[in-house]
């Protein structure tokens, strides 16, 4: 396993993360020990956790799951904004994250956090309340290092500003959603993360499963699977998918690898990336999450890749 660091001055990361998304929802206490097991095992120490994941569970089994080992490892996970229904006033995005660490604080039965995310920006509040209230979490020894996810890239330079000019802790990573089948993020926000010295963090680089080979154009998707359950994330099974994914399955073949291996070891040939953040429901996904870190794509294959995306 390789390790990487997160922006200019945040942690270490094995370059492929565990996303503990599926804890409390997919996979039970026991099933999700097994999975962190063979995660720590492989020699992955970033784990990457919400407090909406499982309504909570994913926290709770995390820390459970990690046990002993709980200093040998870098736990990330992320607070929510406050709820919709209720009216912005000075202060209360504030109060929602002091009370949101210490949730997560219990949850994970840990004395810190070790990366603390703003899972999503709030749409009212000034980015001053929010990074503040970080600031002094940080100040606190509770949180040590602060990131964002889910921005634009004009709030990733307005967080930067802000952060230099009140002399508080800034972000030194920014979560996104970046696959070979979602490449959005590359024209703005991938740009202003490098402006700012910021670590990217791709989730979903799997793409929900489109980048495994288990769907199949014209079949039924297998039971049990993430697109038979979710209409939301079967949006992803179009014909121009299936054509990219098909040649994306081809040029690893060639190469003597699997289409997983070939989207994590490609978001890893970009400069800004720190970490990859796969997701597992069972240990031996993370033995092929991870053999994908041996593989150092050269320059040009990551160009060639690029461009059957278009």
């Amino acid at each position: 396993m390789h390790y990487r660091q997160l922006g200019s001055s945040g942690p270490q990361l094995s370059v492929v993360g565990l996303g503990c998304n599926n804890f409390g929802m997919r996979i039970d206490a026991h099933e999700s020990a097994l999975v962190v097991h063979a995660a720590l095992d492989a020699g992955i120490d970033h784990f990457d956790t919400a407090e909406m994941y499982g309504g909570g569970k994913s926290e709770e089994f995390l820390g459970a799951a990690l046990g002993s080992r709980r200093d040998e490892v870098v736990i990330a996970t992320k607070f929510l904004p406050r709820p919709a229904e209720e009216a912005y006033t000075p202060g209360i995005l504030a109060k929602r994250i002091r009370e949101a660490a210490e949730g997560s604080l219990r949850r994970l039965g840990t004395d810190r956090i070790d990366l603390y995310y703003q899972h999503y920006p709030d749409k009212d509040a000034p980015v001053d309340e929010a990074l503040e209230a970080l600031d002094g979490l940080v100040r606190a020894g509770k949180v040590l290092h602060l990131a964002s996810s889910n921005v634009t890239a004009a709030q990733i330079a307005d967080a930067a500003s802000a952060a230099i000019e009140h002399e508080w802790a800034p972000f030194v990573g920014t979560q996104i959603e970046w696959s070979l089948l979602s490449r959005d993020v590359e024209g703005s926000i991938v740009p202003a993360a490098g402006a700012a010295k910021l670590g990217v963090v791709p989730y979903f680089p799997l793409a929900s499963g489109m980048l495994t080979g288990k769907y199949r154009r014209g079949e039924a998707f297998p039971e049990g699977t993430r697109l038979a359950a979710s209409s939301y994330f079967a949006r992803s099974a179009t014909a121009e998918n299936f054509d990219k994914v098909e040649a994306y399955v081809a040029f690893a073949a060639r190469t003597g690898h699997s289409v997983t291996e070939l989207a994590i070891a490609w978001l890893l040939a970009q400069p800004t990336v720190t970490s990859v953040i796969a997701g597992a429901t069972r240990p031996e996904q993370i033995a092929a999450n991870v053999a994908a870190a041996v593989w150092t794509l050269s320059a040009a294959d990551a160009a060639e890749v690029a461009a059957i995306g278009g």
